[in-house]
């Protein structure tokens, strides 16, 4: 077995490699980029994010001795190209979007620039790593625009892949959640963690008195309480009583959520507990959040729906070859296929703003576009000669994920269906 990412790619880039091999093709300088075509689920606007685990794996992506092995056993390459992967490194360059930031479709998020064929080898990677993490980090944004302020927390470790949820919680904080349950994100990516009890932890003790009790001596007063297990009246009764009027928060997880709601705060103030938070969890999505916007809840705990995209599971990025040299010249190439139309050559791209609120995404065939009052440059050089020269902090792509929606125009905010809230336009 062999832990390098670069077998998680498709066969189909290998026999590519091989074949052009045999033209010359595979030194042929190109350039390729990432794009969507459209906005899935009629979204009005798409966050950029899976940057930082790609710089993370770039320099991981070699041909080790088991995976030129397996190649050559298996007859998926020749000889000679096997000679070729086991020396495989990335020499050529890397622009993108700052993590965090917005996308429309036509935006070149992401652009490699190298030989054909090392550059044509990580597509899978890359576009796998992007359409995941900017499919969560999109849902993610708009359960937190929906919350209007009050805290997400991301718990749906057991709703996905095991490696798709340490992912996930670190898209979902990137977009703007407060922290995650899973450990795994907390050791790599400093994502903040978060986690108390379930329902067995109540049902292995005899009672509920004692399971609260049990809990608050081991956590403190501060800690949550699940009060469904059985009554939830009795059970809020029976927490205020065990940890006091200083009892940090109640979770509620089932039944009709706003009315719940106001039925715990109600109670909860007549006890005297008036500073103990309510936390909702139950398969939560951005409706639903935006249904509890008028009931006293102070915070959301989402599982499935964040992890999965919201219904939503990809961001239909694509990885396309736009340009090529030829004696010394870049000449544009492009797909002319029904519905699946590319536009040829390298492109540069700007955030247009008219008094700090995004209008349009500019993009350029004539070069880099200079920044503005009313321009922002959208892509910067992240790697050159295989090298990486950028690498923000998950804080800091978190900030500018912030500032970045921040710029949106109020109609972005809607959570419908609709047209993506601005559009690609030539320079």
């Amino acid at each position: 077995m062999t832990d390098s990412p670069a077998l998680r790619t498709d066969h189909y880039e290998l026999t590519m490699v091989q074949a052009a091999r045999h033209t010359g093709a595979a030194d042929r300088r190109c350039v390729f980029e990432v794009f969507a075509r459209s906005l899935p689920g009629g979204r009005r606007y798409g966050i950029v994010a899976g940057l930082g685990r790609l710089l993370e794996l770039l320099p991981e992506f070699r041909f080790d001795p088991a995976a030129v092995e397996f190649l050559t056993r298996t007859r998926v390459v020749d000889d000679g190209t096997a000679d070729w992967l086991a020396s495989y490194r990335f020499r050529g360059s890397v622009e993108a979007y700052d993590e965090g930031d917005v996308y429309v479709p036509g935006s070149p998020v992401l652009v490699v620039e190298g030989t054909f064929a090392e550059c044509v080898v990580l597509e899978t990677l890359v576009v796998s790593v992007l359409n995941h993490d900017s499919a969560v980090a999109t849902a993610a944004a708009r359960m937190v625009c929906a919350a209007g302020g009050r805290p997400c927390v991301e718990m749906g470790s057991r709703r996905t892949h095991e490696d798709a949820a340490i992912a996930a919680a670190r898209a979902a904080y990137l977009a703007g959640f407060a922290s995650t349950s899973n450990l795994a994100a907390g050791l790599r990516w400093g994502v903040p963690t978060t986690g108390t009890a379930a329902h067995a932890f109540t049902l292995v003790h005899p009672d509920e008195r004692t399971a609260f009790n049990a809990q608050v001596e081991a956590l403190g007063a501060g800690t949550t309480l699940l009060v469904d297990t059985y009554d939830v009246e009795r059970g809020i009764r029976t927490a205020v009583e065990t940890a006091g009027p200083d009892l940090g928060a109640i979770r509620l997880d089932s039944g009709d959520l706003p009315t719940q709601a106001r039925r715990a705060r109600e109670l909860l103030d007549e006890l005297g507990a008036t500073g103990t938070r309510i936390v909702v969890t139950s398969d939560l999505d951005e409706f639903a959040i935006a249904s509890l916007a008028a009931a006293p809840v102070d915070g959301y705990g989402v599982g499935t729906s964040v992890v999965t995209g919201s219904g939503v599971p990809t961001a239909g990025f694509v990885y396309k070859l736009v340009a090529r040299e030829l004696d010394g010249e870049w000449q544009p190439v492009e797909k002319t296929s029904e519905g699946k139309h590319s536009v040829g050559g390298r492109k540069w791209a700007a955030r247009r703003l008219a008094d700090g609120v995004a209008t349009a995404e500019v993009i350029s065939l004539d070069g880099p576009i200079v920044a503005r009052d009313d321009l922002r440059p959208l892509l910067h050089e992240y790697v050159r000669d295989g090298e990486v020269v950028r690498s923000p902090s998950l804080d800091d792509s978190r900030e500018h994920c912030r500032h970045a929606i921040a710029e949106l125009p109020a109609d972005a905010m809607r959570l419908s269906s609709g047209d993506p809230v601005f559009t690609a336009v030539r320079a």
